[in-house]
């Protein structure tokens, strides 16, 4: 019985494609992936970091992990590494649609660049077009060649708790900012990470005779030297009482690649702590 279940977690020899793959995230989606024997292609438009730690977990694991300069954004750039990536793997298993903007609360005491009333249609525009733009280049491409196998594959959508819920913007607020002046986290993040559930949605339905599923995680959000002020006024509004530490995401993603989620398609699965449900 053990055996059988940790077959049902095993990546063995799966080709899994990671956009965002140098960030903060993106790196420890790898390395789960690699951990459980799956062969990890991480895309990102910085070169030198994914080829590192392609390099890295192929010394740590024995694998065939690869690592790739894309602009998701390039729908030629994507045709390109489609086609080197079966040139050199024959298939693609798995797609993770990790990469996105993450425009910042801005606390300038000038203009207030990331209030809705200041927030300029080019970074609108920019902030679309890796988020969701990127997510659709990427499934339109690299979605057509995992529902290709035999036996389909797995698409997961990088959503946020913040798809679900508002940003609360209290969570920012300066007793000595005007209400102008204050900062807030930017409209673009929410609709973006709202429109990637949709898209899963979508997709969750369109290649399911072929036994592709798409399913969406929607973390919450990753301490990570934020300011103490901060991290005790959000602890507040979450149950468990903490922002996520960065590997806590892992086993989910396992889980929703494997096997051993053969059922679950369509889901839009919040991690965050209980954060969602106040």
């Amino acid at each position: 019985m053990n055996e059988k279940l940790n077959n049902l977690f095993d990546l063995k020899d799966k080709v899994i494609v990671i956009t965002g793959a140098a960030g903060l995230l993106g790196e420890k989606y790898a390395e789960a992936i690699a951990s459980f024997g799956g062969h990890p292609i991480l895309l990102d438009v910085a070169k030198d970091k994914v080829e590192l730690l392609a390099s890295n977990l192929n010394k740590k694991y024995a694998i065939k992990a690869s690592g790739f300069k894309v602009d998701i954004t390039n729908e030629a750039q994507i045709i390109t590494n489609k086609e080197l990536l079966l040139n050199k793997y024959g298939k693609i298993d798995a797609l993770i649609n990790n990469a996105a903007n993450n425009p910042q609360v801005e606390n300038s005491l000038e203009r207030n660049f990331s209030r809705l009333e200041n927030f300029s249609l080019k970074s609108w525009k920019n902030d679309i077009e890796v988020s969701l733009t990127g997510s659709f280049l990427c499934s339109k491409h690299y979605g057509l060649i995992i529902s290709n196998n035999p036996n389909g594959g797995s698409i997961i959508n990088i959503s946020s708790d913040l798809g679900i819920i508002a940003p609360d913007q209290r969570l920012y607020r300066k007793d000595s900012l005007k209400e102008n002046e204050q900062p807030v986290k930017p409209v673009s993040y929410s609709v973006t990470k709202t429109g990637i559930i949709g898209l899963t949605r979508y997709l969750a339905t369109y290649w399911a005779d072929k036994n592709v599923r798409c399913n969406a995680m929607c973390p919450g959000g990753v301490e990570n030297g934020q300011p103490n002020d901060f991290l005790n006024k959000i602890s507040t509004r979450i149950p468990m009482g903490r922002m996520a530490q960065v590997d806590e995401y892992q086993s989910t993603l396992i889980w929703m690649l494997s096997d051993s989620s053969s059922y679950l398609n369509g889901a839009i699965i919040p991690i965050d702590g209980g954060r969602s449900i106040w």
